[in-house]
């Protein structure tokens, strides 16, 4: 370790620390959220188009479900919600501070539909809540690493 350097004053000044021009490795986490919310866009997107076109695939009856709306509107809910996943999910990998405000906001309301749409698909629900959870960890703990990242650049 070097010694500290000597002023002018007599005081002892700290050497520069010089910053690594390698990201950190949780912008790997970054690109994880923004990978995801991609594929999350696209499961809404599919469950949304199943719920139009395919009334009878889905388990329960729509009064069985937690909000009793048709799967009609089901099927228009999640395609609603994947157009804004997928739109997040873009502007985060593109380092968009608003991508990572609007991708925590948009998993939370995606964990709210998938809890609501529980009783018709609860498989693809639970892991789609999952996966939720895992972005929203993502962006709120390591969200500012990619935009440090692509700043340098």
């Amino acid at each position: 370790m070097p010694e500290p350097e000597e002023t002018i004053s007599g005081t002892h000044r700290r050497p520069e620390v010089e910053v690594p021009e390698w990201p950190s490795r949780w912008v790997g986490w970054i690109l994880f959220a923004g990978v995801m919310m991609i594929v999350l866009g696209m499961v809404h997107a599919f469950q949304g188009f199943v719920a139009i076109f395919d009334d009878t695939y889905y388990l329960v009856r729509p009064s069985r479900l937690t909000i009793h709306l048709g799967y009609d509107g089901w099927g228009w809910i999640h395609l609603g919600v994947a157009v804004f996943i997928l739109i997040a999910g873009i502007a985060l990998l593109s380092g968009r501070v608003w991508g990572r405000v609007v991708g925590v906001i948009v998993a939370i309301v995606s964990i709210l539909v998938n809890m609501a749409f529980l009783a018709a698909y609860p498989i693809w629900s639970t892991i789609t809540i999952a996966v939720d959870v895992l972005v929203i960890w993502a962006l709120t703990v390591h969200g500012d690493e990619l935009r440090q990242m692509l700043d340098r650049k």
